[in-house]
């Protein structure tokens, strides 16, 4: 979280690069604990970007849910109660704060009934059609954006300039959950771990709103065996080499 005055400077930053700078969206798409939000976040802060995790506002609403106990697979009362949902970043930390009616919730956003509520509220097309308008309004409003999620290359901003589809084997990704985890004093079975994400990985593929593909003209990048640090670079390095300052022919 930043203080006031490196708030201010990130901001000042970002508008800098606005200016000077084409705008541009970033894509990160793939499938669940591939570390989208962490690398995104972190290509956003190497960019000056804003970095929007789209997952969380699925997450969001899946608390909403589980606060008012309603029946995840009832989509009616799931729709209902993502109209009644009113979710907001706050734009002036980085990585930005979402906000629940107002209130801030990212650190109960990670927790594993978030993550199987979050689940049920991304199949329903009602939810996914209101909360991919926001999301392309978020990028038209901020301009340069870093974004994660399922289908952000594929449906969400399939103009984006840099589309990235982010993979790694099952093993190792229920390996980085079983760590994160435990690390939250979580206490968790590797195998469970690892047969959740094959069945994930089976609905989010198959699921007829929003499904987990690789976008035609995606850049791939399998991070199974490279360091978060090495797959940040990659993908700034990528981002660099596209950006023309404005005014300059390319």
């Amino acid at each position: 979280m930043l203080g006031s005055n490196e708030g201010f400077v990130f901001i000042l930053h970002s508008a800098f690069r606005l200016l000077h700078f084409p705008a541009m969206v970033i894509t990160i798409d793939g499938p669940a604990g591939t570390g989208k939000s962490t690398v995104a976040n972190a290509v956003a802060e190497r960019l000056s970007f804003d970095f929007l995790d789209t997952g969380a506002m699925y997450r969001a609403v899946g608390l909403a849910a589980i606060r008012r106990e309603i029946d995840l697979q009832d989509t009616r009362e799931l729709t209902f109660i993502a109209r009644l949902t009113r979710l907001e970043f706050d734009w002036s930390h980085h990585p930005p704060k979402l906000l629940l009616n107002g209130e801030p919730v990212g650190h109960l956003l990670r927790a594993s009934d978030c993550t199987r509520a979050a689940s049920f509220v991304a199949v329903v097309p009602a939810i996914r059609e209101m909360l991919v308008a926001q999301q392309r309004q978020i990028g038209l409003d901020r301009g340069n954006v870093v974004t994660e999620g399922r289908d952000q290359g594929s449906v969400v901003f399939p103009n984006a300039e840099l589309k990235i589809y982010l993979d790694a084997a099952p093993q190792e990704r229920a390996r980085r959950r079983v760590a994160q985890l435990r690390s939250r004093g979580e206490i968790v079975d590797y195998n469970e771990v690892l047969s959740g994400i094959v069945v994930r990985d089976k609905r989010d593929a198959t699921r007829p709103v929003g499904p987990l593909t690789v976008p035609p003209d995606a850049a791939v990048i399998d991070s199974t065996d490279l360091t978060e640090p090495q797959v940040v670079d990659l993908i700034v390095a990528r981002a660099e080499a596209l950006r023309v300052p404005a005014g300059t022919s390319s």
